[in-house]
């Protein structure tokens, strides 16, 4: 058996060598993630999964600062992992987007959010930069870069590629935008049969009973028919607001009622975000008041 020369053998060795390690902090990233989003509300687990594809490149091209936007959003929400994770990748991400200090003031906010690591990640050297507004520094990243939907959906697990195909078939016949169906899915339990919210919304399209009852879901836990129940709701909401999709959206969100008394997007910096969100992932422009 023939053997390469110890100097054209020691470049393969390191080059193998680097994809193994990579390829376990990518794992080990990842097995820790999935340890930290059983505590997690549906829609916070979406954000931390969506920004964690990006981070890696995991049905989308890597994207640093998507990650930072998505992950800042949960935060937004009440996660402490997700300005965990905005720490994290300002401290340890590409030269492009590091910055300690600020870095060290996301640390900071988790801490007082209850993540018990935090504080372990601080450095002190740095010093920590004032957050006025957390997530202002990163709203436009969504902007600038498009969201791979396809992409992102076929690296997701058989059982949920099943369900992002029922939405496609059933979107057309509600007359709603197969591309909407498919962000809502995505941002409000990044397409799980099972999630159940703190406010007891339930499965993929994330319906609370009322919402069943009005569309007659007698399943909500059945993918077929909490589908067919959102998007009739997306449907009838699409309806009411002239087919004005970010109304919709913030309708489906906050509540139609909300959206008729501010006469439009209402002032909820989580309701301005969703929507923002939802078209970024379905590829339309954000309005202007978001």
């Amino acid at each position: 058996m023939s053997r390469l020369p110890p100097e054209r053998g020691r470049p393969w060795r390191a080059l193998c060598l680097g994809l193994l390690l990579g390829c376990a902090a990518m794992f080990s990233t990842l097995a820790a993630a999935a340890e930290v989003l059983d505590a997690e509300a549906p829609r916070v687990v979406a954000l931390l999964e969506q920004g964690l594809a990006a981070e890696l490149g995991i049905g989308l091209a890597k994207s640093p600062r998507m990650a930072i936007a998505l992950y800042c959003d949960a935060g937004v929400i009440g996660s402490a992992e997700g300005f965990f994770r905005v720490g994290r990748v300002l401290a340890k991400g590409p030269v492009a987007v590091r910055n300690r200090a600020l870095a060290n003031a996301f640390f900071g906010l988790a801490a007082r959010l209850g993540h018990d690591e935090a504080l372990d990640h601080h450095d002190e050297a740095a010093g920590s930069a004032p957050l006025d507004d957390p997530c202002g520094n990163f709203e436009d990243s969504l902007a600038q870069e498009p969201f791979d939907l396809d992409g992102y959906l076929s690296a997701l697990s058989p059982a949920k590629r099943k369900i992002s195909d029922l939405i496609r078939r059933h979107a057309g016949r509600y007359e709603v935008d197969v591309r909407i169906a498919l962000a809502v899915a995505l941002a409000e339990s990044n397409l799980n049969s099972q999630a159940v919210s703190p406010k007891n919304a339930q499965g993929v399209m994330q319906l609370i009973p009322e919402t069943q009852d009005r569309f007659g879901v007698k399943k909500p836990f059945s993918p077929e028919a909490n589908i067919r129940g959102g998007l009739a709701y997306l449907k009838w909401l699409k309806a009411r607001f002239g087919g004005d999709w970010a109304l919709v959206v913030a309708a489906y969100n906050s509540g139609e009622g909300m959206v008729e008394h501010y006469g439009g997007i209402p002032p909820f910096r989580e309701t301005q975000h969703y929507v923002r969100r939802v078209l970024f992932f379905a590829g339309f422009a954000p309005p202007s008041d978001c």
